[in-house]
């Protein structure tokens, strides 16, 4: 791949760790390019003017007085390119949108639009001028006069308990020892050489550091201006959050629900360091810091930590968490035998382990699965550890995979050390033979199931002989053990089987697989088969829909090619795509696809049981997993992913040679269905340190959103190869939106002390709407032909007249929903928001504009209503009339939406109630209606696999839409309160009142 850099640092790698030092640097002024509407751009000078009072530029072919824009008249300060003359310039794509930003000012609300040379540059004016807007028509104080902040009083106080001898300094080792406890992942060398250059500057190099030095080098080695840009950002004062601006980014920046000041104030409490911050409840720098790498500030959703998903299904409804030579430590060939592996997979949540029975030395079974293995484990010792650990880290069931390679004596040593090992935990109750599904996860908690051949029925002996399964087979021809008499007949692999070892056998009787439809005619539900990776990867391909359709039923499970001699791992995402729910994994082999494999299972509390998509368990739906777009009945979404920094990150391993920076680079992945495989990496980050930034945003689309996985991965940008550093890996259903910190893992999994990514995450929908905090249901507006479902004629007047009656309801679903998608980005758009933003940041974003002008607020929502009319109060800016035009657009729509729902939901039923009339109808009387066999199975096909499929879709997305909009509703009427805007409104509604579902369609 073509090298790439960063954005250029800071002018002379300026540090902007306050705001004081944003003002300074606004004060000595710097070169902002100034975009004008004709797509033109021109380098101006601008400053800051000495009184703080007004924001200057030259050259200016106006008069030096209106050259200027004061900041009392600022409105807004947008990041990004967020006003139409950035959006429509043709030179947009010359800078990145982190570079732009815009001031909208004065009462016709104008913009003046900028782009700097670097990001850096951008937040050192978006904070400076959101810090003067703050104060009204307040003039501050000069940066670095008046009372010490709430920060340095406490960094002093800090230093002030350091100094034991209280002599006003305090050694330089035990200054390095206190901002690293106060900062654990800091290097010594890098808080050694900044005092050093600290006291070179002041000219006053020695042995001890006094506690203006201390407090100077913590705020330059411990402010991170990202972080500090977004409190900024927040902040209704000076340099910290109180209460109120707390509760507002909770709510608006990272999605939270039901936060009041008390939760705030237990957040302060938890995190603020300094005593007065804690009292006051004021959130400083580093409190903010703190907060932002908790774990209450996961990235990964906490619900998602404990069991959360139905376990009432049955269980070839669930993906389960399987081990493939587990006993392993390394390879296929050379690899030891250990007890540990399994230890360490039952430790991993692992619900399905593969033993495989030889004959022992001692005439005991063994367990081992390689001739050059420098060990065996004897099997009597691998069930007593099974017993031991096999429900410690799951109490769901444990599936214990036979392959049987021993005589049959051994076996039935085998059968009885089971038996009396495990005990009551043995499942050994027969299948019922009148249900149609197997028992779900919940009823077989704590049991222990085996996976294995069984005798036929009419066989009455002691042993007998079954049909051996390839996986088997491949085994005995690594070991050098198969039958040559077998091979050389031609005819069907047989094995001894004794009767004890089959009468363990009793959910999961494995039988050959022939073919899809034998399956489906006479296959029974407690009976499963098992894939090669060679045979599954094949149906995958050639034949998806069939496979998942096989899989709705039966269990069924695919083991590594025995080509894998190193015992690297196969892609589960190739088989979970298409329904496969035990895909084995060699859990010694660490990688790509064992991350997939861990960070896959970590959704549902990590118990082992992950419940597949419905799209994959109903009877009524049709998936191929080789779809290329999006699917019915499935939301696609897109993840906007903003990397913006790294923090601690170490060097890779191996590379000590190298110099101590390391150039990094942050790939993201998406692994999923076909259609959603992505990657895209960000720049390089060059001579960063520890700490790069990156500060740049990446995209992606997701068809099937519970199946995507998405894959953090830094790599050490190097000329000769990019060098592995860090990893992380989360089910996309995980993430929470917001800014969050990702915590990095090595290459085996293990979390790697405080390093780090910072990145922000927002979800809409396919074309770019929604809300940041939850899948959203807004698109981009138009500029493209609305897609209806549609049919074809089949010349045959009953059959067209039932797909014309079930097209219609379809095409009052798609109505409804794109124009609420349309009007809420147009309204989005005008309040120079991302269609990412969620309705409360957007009713925000109007009432800052109004709480800043000198006059008294010109617009109010009425909340006494359920539909919140926004009403002007006398004249108002041609910008502010657009807004209320697109808000009111809005609100119709989803009016309009809200109050049809139903009714089309009605005719859903109806249309599905006649086609399914009309489809028993093809089958039964095809003479009648004159229809030949092709056409009366191509017409039954179509009813199958797209009107109920499309049909089903349209009603779960309708179900969105109106939760959706109910919930839109809801955040008008509570940002309306919050913001001082609103009027006539009580308590604002409950959002479990508001957001009534929709009943679902009986299948």
């Amino acid at each position: 791949k073509k090298k790439t850099v960063s954005f250029s640092t800071m002018p002379n790698d300026r540090k902007i760790n306050s705001t004081a030092a944003c003002i300074s640097f606004m004060l000595e002024g710097c070169e902002l390019k100034k975009v004008r509407s004709n797509s033109r751009m021109y380098s101006r000078f601008f400053v800051l003017d000495a009184d703080m009072r007004s924001v200057r530029w030259e050259p200016s072919k106006k008069d030096s007085e209106k050259a200027k824009i004061e900041i009392k008249s600022v409105k807004e300060v947008r990041v990004g390119k967020k006003t139409p003359v950035l959006r429509s310039n043709g030179l947009s794509d010359q800078f990145p949108d982190e570079c732009a930003f815009s001031i909208i000012y004065g009462d016709n609300y104008e913009s003046l639009d900028l782009v700097a040379s670097s990001a850096d540059v951008v937040s050192a004016w978006v904070m400076g001028l959101r810090y003067l807007v703050s104060y009204g028509k307040h003039t501050p104080e000069a940066p670095g006069t008046g009372h010490p902040s709430l920060r340095t009083s406490w960094i002093s106080s800090v230093f002030d308990l350091a100094d034991l001898e209280k002599s006003g300094r305090i050694p330089v080792s035990r200054a390095v020892q206190l901002i690293k406890a106060l900062n654990p992942g800091m290097k010594t060398s890098t808080i050694e050489l900044k005092f050093k250059e600290l006291q070179k500057a002041s000219e006053r190099p020695g042995a001890e550091v006094a506690c203006e030095l201390f407090v100077e080098a913590y705020c330059e080695l411990c402010t991170r201006p990202e972080i500090f840009f977004l409190l900024v950002q927040f902040s209704s004062n000076k340099e910290y959050l109180g209460l109120k601006d707390l509760l507002m980014f909770l709510e608006v920046e990272q999605g939270m629900e039901g936060v009041t000041e008390e939760k705030c104030l237990e957040i302060v409490s938890k995190y603020e360091p300094s005593k007065e911050g804690r009292e006051k409840g004021y959130l400083a720098i580093d409190g903010f810091t703190r907060y932002l790498l908790s774990s209450d500030c996961s990235i990964f959703d906490p619900q998602h930590r404990r069991v959360c998903q139905d376990m009432a299904q049955p269980l070839s409804h669930y993906y389960i968490s399987s081990a493939h030579s587990a006993c392993l430590l390394e390879d296929n060939f050379w690899g030891r035998s250990d007890i540990s592996g399994y230890i360490s997979a039952l430790g991993l949540g692992c619900r399905s382990i593969e033993l495989v029975l030889w004959d022992g030395p001692e005439g005991e079974p063994v367990v081992y699965t390689s001739p050059s293995a420098a060990s065996c484990v004897p099997f009597r010792a691998v069930v007593g550890l099974i017993d031991q650990h096999a429900f410690a880290a799951s109490a769901y069931p444990l599936i214990l995979c036979l392959v049987v390679r021993c005589s049959a004596p051994q076996q039935r040593l085998a059968a009885q050390c089971l038996r009396k090992t495990l005990g009551e935990k043995l499942y050994l109750e027969p299948p019922n033979p009148t249900a149609s599904y197997l028992p779900s996860p919940e009823q077989l908690k704590g049991r222990i199931l085996i996976k294995g051949k069984k005798l036929p029925p009419g066989c009455e002996d002691s042993e007998g002989e079954v049909s051996d399964e390839e996986e088997g087979w491949e085994l005995a021809r690594r070991l050098g053990q198969e039958d040559r008499e077998a091979l050389e007949g031609g005819g069907p692999r047989r094995v001894r089987l004794s009767r004890e070892l089959s009468e363990l056998v009793s959910l999961c009787q494995a039988v050959p697989f022939q073919d899809f439809e034998s399956s489906r005619r006479g296959q029974r539900y407690w009976e499963m088969c098992s894939f090669s990776e060679v045979e599954a990867g094949r149906f995958a391909n050639e034949c998806p829909a069939e496979l998942v359709s096989y899989n709705k039923r039966f269990l069924s499970r695919v083991y590594p090619s025995p080509m894998r001699i190193d015992a690297s791992n196969m892609n589960p995402q190739d088989f979970w795509k298409c329904g496969c729910q035990m895909v084995a994994m060699n859990y010694q082999t660490p990688g790509l696809m064992m991350d997939l494999n861990t960070g896959w299972f970590q959704q549902n509390g990590a118990c082992g049981y992950v419940l597949r998509p419905a799209i994959m368990r109903e009877e009524v739906s049709y998936f191929s997993a080789n779809a290329k777009d999006s699917l019915p009945g499935v939301p696609a979404q897109l993840l906007h992913l903003k990397v913006i920094s790294g923090q601690n990150l170490p060097k890779p391993k191996g590379s000590g040679a190298k110099g101590e920076v390391v150039e990094p680079y942050v790939c993201a992945e998406i692994h999923g269905i076909p259609a959603d495989c992505a990657e895209h990496r960000t720049k390089t980050a060059l001579q960063s340190g520890d700490n790069p930034v990156f500060d740049e945003s990446l995209e992606f689309q997701i068809n099937l959103p519970e199946l995507a996985v998405l894959r953090f991965v830094v790599l050490d940008d190097d000329y000769i190869g990019d060098e592995f550093i860090a990893q992380y890996t989360i089910p996309f259903e995980c993430l929470q939106p917001g800014y969050r910190h990702v915590p990095l893992q090595s290459l085996a999994g293990e979390p790697l002390p405080h390093a780090t990514l910072f990145v922000h995450v927002a979800i809409t929908d396919r074309r770019g709407g929604g809300k940041g905090h939850r899948r959203g249901l807004a698109g981009r507006r138009g500029r493209r032909v609305r897609e209806y479902t549609s049919t074809k004629a089949t010349g045959i007047k009953a059959i067209d007249e039932v797909f014309r009656t079930a097209t219609q309801p379809l095409r009052e679903a798609t109505d409804l929903r794109e124009n609420v998608q349309n009007a809420l980005v147009s309204f989005k758009e005008l309040c120079g928001l991302t269609p990412a933003a969620n309705m409360k940041q957007c009713i925000l974003t109007v009432a800052a504009w109004l709480l800043h002008s000198d006059s008294a607020p010109s617009v109010t929502l009425n909340l006494a209503e359920r539909y919140p009319p926004m009403e002007a109060q006398g004249p108002i800016p041609d910008l502010l009339r657009k807004v209320l035009t697109a808000y009111e657009t809005m609100i119709q729509t989803s009016r309009t939406l809200i109050e049809s729902a139903d009714a089309v939901y009605g005719k859903l039923i109806q249309a599905q109630q006649a086609a399914a009339k009309r489809q028993n109808i093809i089958s039964t009387r095809n003479n009648r209606l004159g229809l030949t066999v092709e056409v009366a199975t191509e017409c039954y096909d179509f009813q199958d696999t797209w009107l109920n499929p499309h049909r089903q879709g349209q009603a779960d997305l309708l179900k969105h839409a109106k939760a959706e909009a109910l919930d839109n509703l809801w955040q008008i009427h509570n940002a309306g309160q919050s913001c001082g805007i609103g009027r006539n409104g009580s308590a604002s509604p409950e959002p479990s009142r508001l957001r009534a579902p929709l009943e679902p369609i009986p299948e």
